[in-house]
């Protein structure tokens, strides 16, 4: 049972591919909305950079919070080493 929590999880193909279309498919949305808009060029542009910066914040986001958990992770696993590494040292009967 200890082993099935350390196997990292993959991900499924259809999940991944799933993943990529809708992140795809909301960008590209969204660029030909901001395209047709009856407004103004720098209109269209200032609403193509928030566009574009709301996208690059997201993936800071989602690579820190990722980062994050694996650090606690192998913090743990490190942690988890050391005990049981202290407890086949220890000998009660000597």
């Amino acid at each position: 049972m200890k082993d099935m929590e350390n196997t990292p999880k993959l991900h499924s193909s259809g999940w991944i591919f799933q993943t990529w279309m809708s992140f795809v498919l909301s960008i590209s949305v969204t660029s030909i909305g901001i395209f047709y808009l009856p407004v103004d060029s720098w209109q269209k542009a200032f609403l193509g950079m928030g566009l574009l910066f709301s996208v690059g914040s997201t993936l800071n986001v989602a690579k820190v919070t990722r980062d994050l958990h694996e650090s606690k992770r192998i913090t743990s696993r490190l942690d988890e080493a050391r005990i049981e590494k202290l407890l086949s040292e220890h000998n009660p009967l000597s």
